[in-house]
């Protein structure tokens, strides 16, 4: 007799969404497809032959590395980060305030899992990154969502927010944010809004995620502070990523916190995973402590820039002037276009029937909305299909604008 597995699910399974980035990637899949769906790097540029050559610490180190690992991380790669981050971050990186993660996803799941309650809220953008907000939702969070624009999150939205939950008795949890090269908005927050959202976290006793894989990335203009640097560390967690800067299938990466906080994410991702892969951090060890990252950092960069530049001429000459709205990313994967007059579920439609993926808004808002927005990956199409792939959503769309015009 079969199981009635719909009797034995938990709450949590019972509400669980799928990705709309995964089930984009469905689509993607298709031979001859274009894909700005998943936030992937460029495969041609991945240094195999350099990565290969690092595997060699499996014959030098095999039976350390083949073993159990340390929770915290794998101590050479911890060392490193620590040297690296510490003038990047702009505050002093140790071993203690370090926690090394499968992948910065975790990093969010780790600290739902150390300060969320079923029924806290969460600070969020809006729009968001939906990868982690399903994993908040799935603990029971709810959401308070602060617009964007082209300067990052409104900070000054902040405080009647705060106190209205507050005067209802809500406990907030932390604020979560991704202040460089936004996901999916491209924006990046100004200095003067991170300085003011530093300044309302510490009024409030409220702690900050800052979510920051995409800040080596920048095409040009200089360096911001991070949040963590402003905020002196006590109050700020700040996530990074090998996924990026390297090879997302690594899956390895990293948060710096306060102490307190890093030992509680610690011992609770004890039960979790462990440790992450041992292999994968001795490997990524090798290949940074060997100069490689930073050699490798430009290359990416550059390809990155010129497909940039690409999708952006192409928006240009494509898309309707004065009705598609979106702001040119300094850096990062993403490009976020708004068309207040089409629907992106028809726009999508039609442009799946041509092959060309993209993912649509409504996911990144937790708490509804997006429907006249849609993201756009520009770092693994060719360059080739930047532009043929431009070109069909800008015929889509104004295949649509004349049946919008006669409804």
């Amino acid at each position: 007799m079969a199981i009635e597995l719909d009797k034995l699910y938990s709450q949590t399974a019972r509400a669980v969404r799928p990705s709309a980035i995964r089930e984009m990637a469905k689509h993607a899949a298709q031979p001859g497809a274009i894909s700005f769906a998943r936030g992937d790097p460029a495969p041609e540029i991945f240094p195999v032959e350099e990565f290969y050559e690092c595997a060699r610490v499996l014959r030098d180190r095999g039976s350390e590395v083949l073993q159990y690992g340390n929770t915290a991380g794998y101590a050479p790669l911890a060392d490193f980060l620590t040297g690296w981050l510490t003038p990047r971050l702009g505050r002093p990186v140790t071993r203690e305030k370090l926690l090394i993660t499968s992948g910065s996803g975790q990093v969010c799941d780790l600290l739902v899992r150390s300060t969320v309650d079923r029924g806290d809220f969460v600070i969020v953008e809006e729009p968001t990154f939906l990868g982690n907000t399903n994993g908040m939702r799935n603990a029971g969070a709810n959401f308070i969502t602060v617009p964007v624009d082209e300067q990052g999150m409104v900070v000054a939205a902040l405080p009647e927010k705060i106190g209205s939950v507050r005067a209802r008795g809500g406990k907030i949890s932390f604020i979560y944010v991704i202040p460089t090269f936004h996901n999916p908005a491209g924006v990046t927050m100004s200095v003067e809004r991170r300085r003011q959202l530093v300044a309302v976290a510490q009024e409030y006793g409220l702690l900050i995620m800052e979510d920051d894989p995409y800040r080596f990335v920048r095409f040009e203009g200089d360096d911001l502070p991070s949040l963590y640097e402003l905020d002196g560390g006590d109050n700020v967690v700040s996530a990074g990523s090998f996924s990026k800067i390297l090879a997302p299938g690594t899956r390895v990466g990293w948060c710096v916190g306060p102490e307190p906080l890093i030992r509680t994410m610690t011992v609770l991702k004890q039960s979790v995973d462990s440790s992450a892969s041992v292999v994968s951090q001795a490997i990524v060890a090798e290949y940074c402590r060997s100069g490689k990252l930073d050699g490798f950092l430009p290359k990416i960069i550059e390809n990155y820039r010129r497909k940039r530049d690409l999708m952006e001429a192409a928006l240009r000459k494509y898309l309707p002037a004065g009705e598609a709205q979106w702001t040119m990313p300094n850096g990062g994967f993403f490009y976020w276009i708004t068309m207040p007059n089409v629907k992106t579920a028809d726009l999508i439609k039609k442009c799946l029937e041509r092959k060309v993926v993209f993912v649509p808004g409504e996911p990144f808002y937790p708490n509804g909305g997006g429907e006249h927005s849609f993201r756009l990956c520009f770092t693994f199409a060719t360059p080739d299909q930047l532009d043929v792939g431009i070109r069909v959503i800008g015929e889509a769309i104004r295949e649509l604008a004349p049946a919008k015009a006669k409804a």
